[in-house]
């Protein structure tokens, strides 16, 4: 049927409006891949798919992730986001995921003590006793139950929580008000949803301010106190960075973790044999996660702004231009990770050379966090219930940069 010549060829460019695309864009990053490395989109910015000109330009020194290096022609978006909410448009402006050396450098710094692979790998004996007492609940239910609501959104959100300090809230609420805020990171969402993110981004400054005036004086042992003490060489951060900041780490500290956990159980779902190695073998976690990562990224795209015009396989890119590099895409290209990249394989030797977690200075500041839950989580999910079936096509959440699954009902047959 592929072959019928009565059935158009889609044309090798991005287009999240394609039948199927947010259950699996993978078939259309291979078309656009196979023709060609560089790519204009159809709402401007550039396109990388291919693993080693993402990696580079990830790398490159003479790109910026400041808004305020695009050129006015780049500016749609944001110039429609300020004239709309001008006393809002600066709001996270100065959060590490936004801003450059050697600003970028000073604050990382400064948060960065918190996430660093020995840090987080003490609190594995608490991650695992959280996903044992889920699981223990679990365990008593009777028919299907949404592995999204019950496992992959709680656990991040508390992890994150937990190491904040943060006070007890409507996790419901917060929940929503993240999920929705995070369309910022859109295209599509953020121009056509607008009033709905900056309401909920009023609420999460709300509830950030309230917790950082709460934790001021007080003694705690957490990452919200240290972040207000945060000082080097007579350096802290000021007001707004603190409050940007604490939102950032609460937003990414389990958006894209609870994306890795449903998306990699999702694909475990649909590999039964992986699954079964997996649940026979706890010494393949780590790599399990990694393959996982690679397989079906959170995260699809992250974007770059050219300092000075550079060339790409020949394409020229002027300066001032955004290049979205193909996180998704890097991680299945056939010249890197060969013939079978679209195979989940668990054992795959360079599986944690994938870019899910970017490179360069920008690189993820939480994937040593996110890849201790996704081990725990998601081996002890497999092992506890190891006859683990899909109840019902997963519904997934229709964004193009983070990508995950809202639903995700699934029978454990194993209890």
């Amino acid at each position: 049927m592929a072959n019928d010549p009565m059935i158009a060829t889609p044309p090798a460019e991005l287009n999240p409006f394609e039948p199927g695309f947010y259950a699996h864009p993978y078939d259309q990053y291979e078309r656009i891949r196979a023709a060609g490395p560089v790519h204009r989109t159809p709402f401007g910015p550039w396109l990388l798919t291919r693993w080693e000109d993402v990696h580079a330009l990830l790398r490159l020194p003479g790109t910026s992730v400041e808004d305020r290096n695009a050129t006015a022609s780049e500016l749609t978006r944001r110039q429609a986001l300020a004239e709309a909410h001008p006393e809002r448009y600066e709001r996270g402006s100065r959060a590490i995921l936004n801003i450059d050396p050697p600003d970028h450098t000073r604050l990382r710094k400064l948060v960065s003590k918190a996430f660093t692979p020995r840090t987080i790998e003490q609190l594995r004996p608490r991650v695992q006793q959280m996903v044992d007492d889920i699981l223990d609940e679990l365990a008593q239910r009777d028919g299907p139950v949404d592995l999204v609501a019950e496992l992959a959104f709680p656990l991040p959100f508390a992890v994150i929580s937990e190491m904040l300090g943060m006070p007890d809230g409507d996790r419901a609420q917060l929940r929503q008000w993240s999920h929705t805020l995070v369309q910022i990171l859109d295209p599509i969402l953020a121009t056509t949803n607008m009033d709905a993110i900056f309401a909920a981004g009023d609420q999460m400054n709300r509830v950030v301010t309230e917790a950082i005036a709460w934790k001021r004086g007080r003694p705690d042992d957490d990452l919200l106190t240290a972040l207000i003490r945060a000082e080097d060489g007579g350096d802290v951060l000021s007001d707004d960075e603190l409050v940007d900041n604490v939102v950032l780490l609460y937003l990414a500290g389990h958006e894209t973790t609870v994306n890795l956990i449903g998306n990699g159980t999702n694909a475990l779902l649909h590999h039964p044999d992986e699954r079964r190695r997996l649940a026979a073998d706890p010494s393949l976690d780590a790599n399990a996660v990694e393959e996982l990562l690679r397989y079906d990224s959170p995260v699809q795209f992250s974007r770059r702004i050219t300092l000075r015009d550079i060339e790409v396989q020949g394409q020229k890119i002027e300066a001032g231009e955004f290049v979205m590099t193909g996180l998704g895409a890097a991680n299945r290209d056939p010249a890197k990770f060969g013939p079978d990249a679209d195979r989940l394989d668990l054992d795959r030797p360079d599986a944690r050379e994938h870019v899910s977690f970017g490179s360069g200075v920008h690189h993820c500041l939480g994937a040593a966090l996110a890849r201790l839950e996704g081990q725990v989580a998601i081996g002890s999910l497999v092992r506890r219930f190891p006859d683990i079936e899909a109840a019902d096509e997963p519904r997934w959440n229709g964004r193009m940069i983070l990508r995950g699954i809202d639903e995700l009902p699934v029978a454990l047959t194993g209890s």
